[in-house]
């Protein structure tokens, strides 16, 4: 979890900006408090600095509901910072601070597995898999939830930038796959990790391997597509007035791990996995119609309100 930087005014560059709102992130803190929002359970899992912004950070989590007696304070590094640009149409670019910051620092030492244990699903990214200890404290905790039967989750959440090349971003993000149970990509993410052409099933069908149970593809805003064992298809997005996509996908993700937690027979009822798609993407949409990440994350009846709408 880190602060973002966004600038006041879409469209212009770091250099120009005159101003920049601050603005919590981080994908798998995102997830966290999409979950709560949706009357779901989560805990974070993090280190942070013992700075005003680790501070406010953490205190952000609690006040969403997310559990964070898995959070640490580093008194020897600050907690990270991004900064964001958007263009005019609402995607973004970054720049990190974090040489090294406290996230990058949680030991597999600090890890409170019991925590872990306890979860239904436990939910990762590959930002944590770039350098040590953070890396081995990642493997540790995955390796802990599956051998409690948590079912593991991968967004990869390509943040090139972060990495030392992109080789070293595709074999890092992939050195870890075939653990997952549930993987989603973006489409974006599909074409790095393939270096094919993401409209291509048979591209996409590169990323799939057996024991998956699910494996979902983000179009953006002309929805996702999804693909197990059994059975594969699309579900159509929603038509929205995009402001800024940071935290769509996460919005996304905490929805269909809500629907997961609920249901994992949704792996095997096509129709139950659409409706959750359904509800994904409505999440998701939401989450596009308004600056920042946590602030723009919706609840159920917001949803329910589009999903009725776009019928």
């Amino acid at each position: 979890m880190l602060i973002d930087f966004v600038p006041d005014v879409a469209g212009v560059s770091l250099a120009e900006s005159g101003g920049f709102v601050k603005a919590p992130g981080g994908a798998p803190a995102n997830v966290a408090v999409a979950i709560t929002k949706l009357g779901g359970r989560s805990a974070f899992v993090g280190k942070f600095g013992d700075d005003e912004f680790g501070y406010m950070l953490v205190d952000i989590l609690k006040k969403n509901g997310v559990n964070t007696e898995g959070c640490l304070f580093d008194t020897h590094a600050r907690t990270a910072l991004a900064f964001v640009t958007l263009k005019s149409n609402g995607e973004r670019e970054f720049m990190f601070y974090r040489n090294p910051s406290a996230d990058m620092l949680l030991t597999e030492q600090e890890l409170k597995l019991s925590l872990i244990r306890d979860a239904k699903i436990f939910h990762y990214g590959s930002i944590s898999l770039i350098s040590e200890p953070c890396r081995s404290a990642h493997l540790a905790a995955m390796h802990a939830a599956k051998e409690a039967g948590v079912l593991l989750s991968y967004d990869p959440n390509v943040r090139l930038p972060l990495w030392p090349s992109q080789e070293a971003a595709r074999d890092g993000i992939m050195s870890i796959w075939k653990e997952a149970d549930f993987i989603k990509v973006s489409d974006d993410e599909v074409a790095f990790l393939t270096q094919g052409d993401p409209a291509s099933e048979d591209v996409i069908m590169k990323l799939w391997f057996d024991g998956l149970k699910l494996l979902v593809v983000t179009d953006g805003e002309k929805g996702c597509r999804y693909f197990t064992k059994n059975f594969k298809g699309k579900v159509p997005g929603f038509s929205v007035k995009t402001v800024d996509t940071t935290g769509a996908g996460d919005a996304f993700v905490g929805c269909l791990l809500v629907s997961i937690a609920k249901d994992n027979s949704l792996f095997h009822n096509e129709e139950k996995l659409k409706e959750a798609l359904r509800f994904s993407n409505a999440c998701g949409a939401i989450c596009t119609t308004k600056k920042g990440a946590i602030p723009a994350l919706p609840d159920t009846s917001m949803a329910q309100e589009l999903i009725t709408k776009g019928k």
